[in-house]
């Protein structure tokens, strides 16, 4: 099932998108937020899109970011060995953990802003998942069962603001650098998370062609290593690395601008793309 968040008339909620429409769920009296939604049985969700009701088709409606604004984003750095290789770095013994902050979240569709502050701005197309359940102390073997499902994530980096921070933080979070979807996918759906192609997209050129197969941790490796430290909960987005052809690693760099387009693919999800301007002139209090 694909879960989205979208917005009609001023309102948002979720939904199940089939074909070319949407369910509104929260019509069906289920809950509005998608990290609510993740309590509900799949096979409850399924009895309401079964029907036939509560459908509104996709061109009247705006999809938002499947998770508008999650409790955690966080992201895994050099997770893909042929990304490692490109680097020239050895591969890490544990995850590399970061976060980018949740105000950075966009969705499909959405502007990707060139700041003012740089020009250095990279892609970084990757595969994400959402956790459903609270969780702390979950086992690799066992962490499928907290995982809600997956969706499509554009690490978008600055380079030159990542590269002066010893955790990334500043270089991974700048406004308008996080999209997401356009909809959460379920497991029942994906099957093994670790065999999916994945390519990314400049315009007409494709930059990234790999497999979710070049991880170094598994979706579920990492589950279990940030449980260790702290607890996990509904809406939690984990975006779990980009594979080689990053723009920073061509020669010449291939630094995003205004004009361009960008899209990712993911086998069994589908596509997230976004446009990309110049950040606006604006006052800076809003």
């Amino acid at each position: 099932m694909r879960l989205a968040t979208f917005t009609q008339a001023g309102r948002s909620r979720c939904g199940a998108v089939i074909g070319d429409q949407i369910v509104d769920l929260a019509a069906a009296g289920l809950p509005a937020v998608m990290a609510e939604l993740f309590a509900v049985d799949l096979d409850r969700l399924r009895d309401v899109v079964d029907t036939g009701l509560h459908r509104i088709d996709l061109g009247d409606i705006a999809l938002a970011a499947p998770v508008p604004r999650p409790g955690k984003l966080l992201a895994i750095g050099l997770n893909y060995a042929d990304h490692a290789a490109e680097t020239g770095r050895d591969l890490p013994e544990i995850p590399v953990v970061f976060n980018k902050q949740t105000t950075c979240v966009n969705r499909d569709g959405g502007a990707i802003e060139i700041p003012r502050a740089s020009s250095r701005v990279d892609y970084e197309g990757e595969l994400a998942f959402v956790i459903g359940r609270r969780c702390r102390h979950v086992r690799a073997e066992d962490a499928s069962e907290v995982i809600a499902g997956y969706t499509i994530l554009n690490d978008i980096s600055v380079r030159d603001w990542q590269k002066r921070s010893p955790t990334m933080t500043m270089g991974k979070s700048f406004d308008t650098h996080g999209p997401m979807g356009p909809w959460i996918v379920t497991p029942d759906e994906i099957g093994d998370p670790h065999t999916l192609a994945i390519r990314t997209f400049v315009n007409d050129g494709c930059v990234q062609d790999s497999n979710t197969g070049q991880m170094i941790f598994s979706c579920f490796d990492i589950v279990a290593h940030l449980t260790e430290a702290f607890t996990l909960e509904p809406g939690d987005v984990i975006s779990t690395g980009t594979p080689s052809g990053v723009g920073s690693m061509r020669e010449p760099p291939l630094w995003l601008k205004a004009g361009d387009t960008v899209r990712v693919e993911i086998e069994k999800i589908g596509a997230l793309t976004n446009p990309v301007v110049d950040e606006p002139i604006e006052p800076n209090h809003r």
